[in-house]
């Protein structure tokens, strides 16, 4: 079974997701990490992000793996390098390759094929698993989710003034709504949670009574 969390950056979806699937006793797939991790090999690599022919042979030369501690690429943990602002800078050129796309949506649906999975991202619901028995669309004010992003930010040493977050943070919003292929919108029959002013806590609660509701009546943990 599959159930999906979308939404912008900063609506805390990596941080519930990961709680909420522990709850249901489903596994976790950080899409976002995955789009983060190609990103960052191809910065490493000195690529140029405008250049599909470029991206596709990276994309085709690197092996991702997500563990419950963090992310490797080809053996190499990789876990805070993609949270730097660099990589939030450079992500979306990744995210608007129609080729990377497709095979990292393929790797999805080929992770998630065998068991039960809460999955977490811009498309999830809309584009890769369209027949998910819960879909759920988290999203934050502007002013909040920019708030995350600095504080997020800061735990690693990286101090940015609020009003370049909230810029920067528009451009990506931007570049995710109106990609071509995988823009980030609610599934027409997601449930829209806002988490302004929610404890993780809470948030997580809500998220869990929703997928409960949602449950088949012999599921069992």
């Amino acid at each position: 079974m599959i159930l999906t969390i979308d939404g912008p950056a900063g609506a805390g979806k990596s941080s519930v997701t990961r709680r909420l699937a522990d709850r249901l006793g489903f596994q976790f797939l950080d899409t976002g990490s995955m789009y983060r991790a190609v990103t960052w090999a191809a910065m490493e690599a000195g690529v140029n992000f405008d250049v599909e022919a470029e991206l596709v042979p990276l994309m085709e030369s690197i092996e991702i793996q997500l563990r419950d501690d963090g992310v490797l690429v080809n053996g190499v943990d990789v876990t805070d390098r993609i949270r730097t602002r660099d990589v939030t800078l450079n992500v979306s050129s990744i995210a608007d390759s129609v080729p990377i796309r497709e095979r990292l949506v393929d790797l999805q649906r080929h992770l998630a094929a065998a068991g039960n999975y809460v999955c977490e991202g811009r498309d999830q619901g809309t584009i890769v698993f369209p027949d998910a028995f819960c879909k759920i669309y988290l999203t934050a004010s502007p002013e909040q989710r920019a708030r995350r992003r600095m504080e997020q930010l800061a735990t690693t040493g990286q101090f940015v003034d609020y009003d370049q977050v909230l810029r920067e943070q528009a451009i990506r919003d931007r570049q995710d709504e109106t990609r071509p292929f995988g823009a980030l919108t609610r599934a027409v029959d997601a449930v829209e949670v806002n988490t302004d002013h929610k404890s993780m806590t809470e948030v997580v609660d809500e998220l869990e009574e929703i997928a409960r509701s949602r449950l088949p009546a012999d599921y069992e943990r």
